[in-house]
């Protein structure tokens, strides 16, 4: 199969409320009126309406941007999922539209190492994108980074079978279903511009984004 070929080697209310009144010398002004409290559920209304109104919301391109940054570090991890691809079909048929991506991306040793080069010098410390992209570039270049762990876990833990294999499978698996999850949060949240904070990663990249 092709697919375990290429994993082997590696988003103002404003409202003025006017009180009107008839005046009249005959009625006696109350310096303490006293009007009904709104109901809880009145209040939340408004108040749902003034965040959604009040919120600035993220532009077409930003989303777009920010939700195709999470697919590198998944491409850069994509060998972790080489044993839950190849023993689980539902895996292989969500993966096939992203092979001609993953070879391509795969194609050269140091593609990842560009593309990291790229993305933080030239979008994270770029003033010119807003603070939307550089926070979901930044969180996706963070979790390209942790995988330095698990790689080098397996450099110096490499069974060939046993318990010591089980581990491993355990491990790459694992890794590989948190990319999985990282993708699909990050791209739909990013494209309904909103802001993905995963674990782990989000802090690091707060303080990396100025």
């Amino acid at each position: 199969m092709a697919i375990s070929h290429l994993l082997s080697p590696l988003p103002s209310l404003t409202g003025q409320l006017t009180l009107t009144g008839r005046s009249s010398s005959s009625l006696p002004l109350n310096s303490n009126p006293h009007f009904p409290k709104p109901s809880p559920a009145r209040e939340r209304a408004a108040t749902l309406v003034l965040r959604s109104k009040g919120d600035d919301s993220v532009d077409a391109s930003d989303r777009l941007i920010s939700a195709v940054c999470y697919f590198y570090p998944f491409f850069d991890g994509i060998q972790y999922g080489k044993f839950i691809i190849t023993q689980y079909q539902p895996f292989q048929i969500l993966i096939q539209p992203l092979f001609p991506a993953i070879k391509a991306f795969k194609s050269f040793p140091f593609n990842g190492f560009l593309i990291f080069i790229t993305l933080y010098f030239v979008v994270v410390r770029n003033q010119n994108f807003s603070r939307y992209v550089r926070f979901n570039t930044m969180q996706a270049i963070v979790l390209d980074v942790l995988l330095i762990f698990p790689d080098l876990l397996e450099r110096s833990f490499n069974p060939t079978d046993g318990f010591g294999l089980d581990v491993v499978m355990s491990l790459d698996s694992t890794v590989f279903l948190f990319l999985l999850v990282s993708l699909i949060y990050g791209f739909s949240a990013c494209l309904f511009g909103l802001v993905p904070r995963l674990p782990i990663v989000a802090d690091a990249a707060d303080r990396q984004v100025l």
